[in-house]
C-alpha cells in the first residue's frame, strides 16, 4: 500500500484534558519529556536504576555498535522473578493481593504476594526436578489461571525461556511452536471454562507432543476435573510435582540480555515468527509504561488488563509490568458475558477496579449491548480507562469514557507491538489532552516518525509509514533462531528504522493516528493472524483446490476474515460445505481464525505474473469501488466475484 493510500485526513476538534485534580497528583509530570530529550540513554538509566533492582549494577546503557542488534544495560546482573515478587515481600508487602483471580464459574482468589513469592519458588523447585536448567525453553498452555503467572515467574527465577502459546490455538499450532523452541516441558492442564462449559486442553497437548521429539515431560495442572489420557513417566500432575516441593528457592540472577521469553506471532509467510525479548530492557519498559501511561499508585489502585496471557498485552500488562511495580490486579478466566453480559463491570465492582485496560472490539461489543447493562453496577471507583489492540474510532472512546468512565476519566490509547515489547505512543494522563482516536504522541524516551514510500518524514497534514527511528530497551532483540529473517522483516524497508508495519497519519498539530497493518497481516479482535496462514489452512482441505483471505472492516472485530475459495472439480458448494471449511481452519489454526464469510468463486483475481490482487478482494468484501484492474490476466473475474458476493452465497456468513 501506497503513502498516499494511507492519507485518509482524520480529523477531530474534541480535546479531554484531565481534571485539575487528577493533574495536579498524577505520577508523570511534563519533565519526564524534557528529561528524555535532553539526556535519552540517560533517562533509560535512571529509569532502570529507579524501577528494577539490580544485582550487579549495569555499566553502558547502549551497545549500538552493531545496529539492529541492541545490548541495553550492558553488564548488569537481575532476576525477573525477583523484582516481580521477592523484593515487594522483602520490603513489607507480603500481605498486599497481587492477584485477585476470578473463575468463570465463580470461584476466586486471592493471592497475596508471600504467597505468590512460595507458590514461585515451589513451581521453579518442581521445574528444575523435571530437568529444566537455565536456558531450557518451557512451552506454557494453560487458561487465564494463576498456575499461568506462576508458571511464567518460575522460568523467570530459573532464565529459562518460556513459549506461553494462547490457549484456544489447536495442536498443530501448537506442534510447530513447541517444535520451533524445542521445549523440554510443557505446562497444560486438564482444560478451562468458557461460555459455561469445561473445554478441553490436554487431548491438543498430548496430540502436539506426541510429534515432538524435544519435550521429556508434561506438568498438568488439574483446572476442570474432566479425565484425561495419561503418559506414565512423561506426565505429571501440578499438585503432585509442587506439593513436595520446598518453599524455598534461590534465584540465579541473569545477565540483562538472557533471553526472558519467546512468543509467536503471525507473519506474512505463514511461518509464525519466535519474538525474542531479554530481561533488563524488557523489564525496565515494562515497569516505566505500567507506572507512567497508567498514573499507578500501587498501594491504593487495583489495576485490570482483560487480555489473556497468550499475547503480548498479558505479559506486559498482567503479568511483568504490574507485578514489577508491586501492584494488585484483577485477572478473570471467562467471557465478558457469561453467565451475563455485565459481568466485567460485576467484576469491576466487586474488586474495585481502579484501572480497566481492555480492547477496542470489546468496547464496541458493551456499545452494541447498550448502556443499561453497564448502569446496573456501581463503577465509581475507575479512575482511569485504557484502549489497546487495535485503533479504537472516536466515537467508542468517547463512549467508553462517558459510560464506563462517567464523564471524568481520562483514556489512555496505546500503540505498540509484540515486537516492542511495551507501550510505545500513548498519550500520559495528567499531561495530555486527549483527542479521541488518536494515539497522540511517542512516551518520553521513544522515538517514532511517520515517513512516505522513499522514507522522508511526511508533513502534519500527511500519512504514511509509521517507524521507529531509535533504539528502545523493551525491542525485540532478534527472531528465535533466525536473525537473517528478523533484518528483512522489520529493518530492511527503511534501511536504520525499524517499520512497524503498520500505516499512521499526522494530524495538524503532528498527532499521531494509526491506521492499521499495510501488509497481509489481518488485525481479528486485536489479534495478528496471517492472511498466508488461513490460506494454507483452507488449501489443506480436501474439497479446496485454491483460496485468497482477506480482512473486511467489521463493526464489532476490527476485522473480520472473508475467504475466497476455488473447489475441487467434486467436490460441491453449499452451506455445509462452508461449514466445514470454517471448521477445519479452526482445527489447523483456532477459533480466533475461523473466517466470518466464505466465498466460492469460479477464479481468483490474478496478475501476469500469477500474483492473487487481495486489495481487490478486500475492495470486494467492503464493499468499496474497485480499485486498478488493468493488472488483471482476465478482468470480468472481478465482475463474477462481486455478482456472486451482492447476491449472496450457499457459503455466507455463519
Amino acid at each position: 500500500m501506497s503513502a498516499e493510500g494511507l492519507s485518509n485526513l482524520l480529523h477531530e476538534e474534541r480535546r479531554f484534558p484531565p481534571s485539575e485534580e487528577f493533574a495536579a497528583g498524577a505520577v508523570a509530570q511534563s519533565t519526564l519529556y524534557d528529561d528524555a530529550a535532553s539526556d535519552r540513554r540517560g533517562f533509560w538509566g535512571r529509569q532502570a536504576r529507579d524501577l528494577v533492582h539490580w544485582d550487579t549494577e549495569f555499566g553502558e546503557i547502549l551497545d549500538w555498535s552493531d545496529p539492529p542488534f541492541a545490548k541495553w544495560f550492558v553488564g548488569g546482573r537481575l532476576n525477573v522473578a525477583y523484582n516481580c515478587v521477592d523484593r515487594h515481600v522483602e520490603a513489607g508487602h507480603g500481605e498486599r493481593v497481587a492477584i485477585h483471580w476470578e473463575g468463570e464459574p465463580g470461584d476466586s482468589r486471592a493471592i497475596t504476594y508471600a504467597e505468590l513469592q512460595r507458590l514461585v519458588c515451589r513451581a521453579a523447585n518442581a521445574l528444575t526436578d523435571l530437568g529444566v536448567t537455565t536456558g531450557d525453553r518451557v512451552a506454557i498452555y494453560l487458561p487465564m489461571i494463576p498456575e499461568a503467572v506462576i508458571a511464567m515467574l518460575a522460568c523467570a527465577r530459573l532464565g529459562a525461556p518460556h513459549s506461553v502459546v494462547f490457549g484456544g490455538f489447536s495442536s498443530e499450532a501448537l506442534r510447530s511452536r513447541i517444535e520451533d523452541a524445542q521445549a523440554k516441558v510443557v505446562v497444560t492442564a486438564d482444560g478451562g471454562y468458557r461460555r459455561g462449559k469445561a473445554s478441553a486442553l490436554k487431548p491438543a497437548v498430548d496430540e502436539a507432543v506426541g510429534r515432538s521429539t524435544s519435550v521429556e515431560h508434561v506438568l498438568v495442572v488439574r483446572r476442570t476435573g474432566q479425565d484425561v489420557e495419561w503418559t506414565n513417566g512423561r506426565d505429571v500432575w501440578w499438585d503432585d510435582a509442587l506439593g513436595k516441593a520446598s518453599t524455598e528457592h534461590a534465584y540465579e540472577p541473569q545477565d540483562a540480555e538472557a533471553t526472558l521469553y519467546i512468543l509467536y506471532t503471525s507473519g506474512t509467510t505463514g511461518n509464525p515468527k519466535g519474538i525474542q525479548h531479554t530481561s533488563g530492557g524488557y523489564l525496565v519498559q515494562c515497569a516505566y509504561t505500567h507506572k507512567y501511561v497508567f498514573d499507578l499508585r500501587p498501594e491504593r489502585d487495583v489495576f485490570w488488563c482483560t487480555a489473556d496471557v497468550g499475547w503480548v498485552t498479558g505479559h506486559s500488562y498482567l503479568v511483568y509490568g504490574p507485578l514489577a511495580n508491586g501492584a494488585t490486579q484483577v485477572m478473570y478466566e471467562g467471557t465478558p458475558d457469561t453467565p451475563h453480559r455485565g459481568r466485567w463491570w460485576e467484576i469491576c465492582q466487586k474488586y474495585g477496579v481502579t484501572i480497566l485496560y481492555t480492547a477496542p472490539t470489546a468496547i464496541r461489543t458493551f456499545m452494541k449491548w447498550g448502556e443499561d447493562e453497564v448502569a446496573r453496577f456501581d463503577l465509581s471507583t475507575l479512575r482511569l480507562l485504557g484502549s489497546v489492540g487495535e485503533p479504537i474510532n472516536p466515537e467508542a472512546w468517547v463512549w467508553y469514557r462517558r459510560v464506563v468512565g462517567g464523564d471524568r476519566t481520562p483514556v489512555v490509547d496505546t500503540w505498540w507491538q509484540t515486537e516492542t515489547g511495551a507501550i510505545m505512543i500513548s498519550p500520559l494522563p495528567g499531561i495530555t489532552a486527549a483527542k479521541p482516536g488518536s494515539a497522540m504522541t511517542p512516551l518520553p524516551g521513544i522515538c517514532a516518525d511517520v515517513v512516505d514510500d522513499s522514507g522522508e518524514p511526511v508533513p502534519n497534514g500527511s500519512g504514511g509509514f509509521l517507524v521507529l527511528t531509535q533504539p528502545w530497551p523493551g525491542m525485540l532483540r532478534t527472531l528465535w533462531g533466525d536473525d537473517e529473517r528478523f533484518l528483512d522483516t522489520y529493518w530492511s524497508r527503511f534501511p536504520g528504522r525499524y517499520f512497524a508495519g503498520d500505516g499512521a497519519k499526522k494530524d495538524d498539530d503532528g498527532d499521531l493516528w494509526l491506521l492499521g497493518r499495510v501488509d497481509d497481516v489481518m488485525n481479528v479482535s486485536g489479534h495478528r493472524i496471517s492472511t498466508t496462514e488461513v490460506e494454507s489452512a483452507l488449501v489443506s482441505h480436501p474439497k479446496v483446490a485454491e483460496a485468497a483471505v482477506v480482512g473486511a472492516s467489521d463493526p464489532t472485530t476490527g476485522q473480520g476474515i472473508v475467504a475466497f475459495v476455488i473447489l475441487r472439480g467434486s467436490a460441491e458448494e453449499g452451506e455445509d460445505t462452508a461449514r466445514e471449511l470454517r471448521d477445519h481452519v479452526t482445527q489447523a489454526i483456532g477459533a480466533i481464525a475461523k473466517p466470518r464469510q466464505i466465498m466460492v468463486v469460479a477464479e481468483l483475481p490474478k496478475t501476469r505474473s500469477g500474483k492473487i490482487m487481495r486489495r481487490l478482494l478486500q475492495d470486494v468484501a467492503e464493499n468499496r469501488e474497485l480499485g486498478d484492474v488493468t493488472t488483471l490476466t482476465d478482468s470480468t473475474v472481478m465482475d463474477l466475484i462481486r455478482e456472486g458476493m451482492s447476491g449472496g452465497s450457499a457459503a455466507d456468513e455463519a
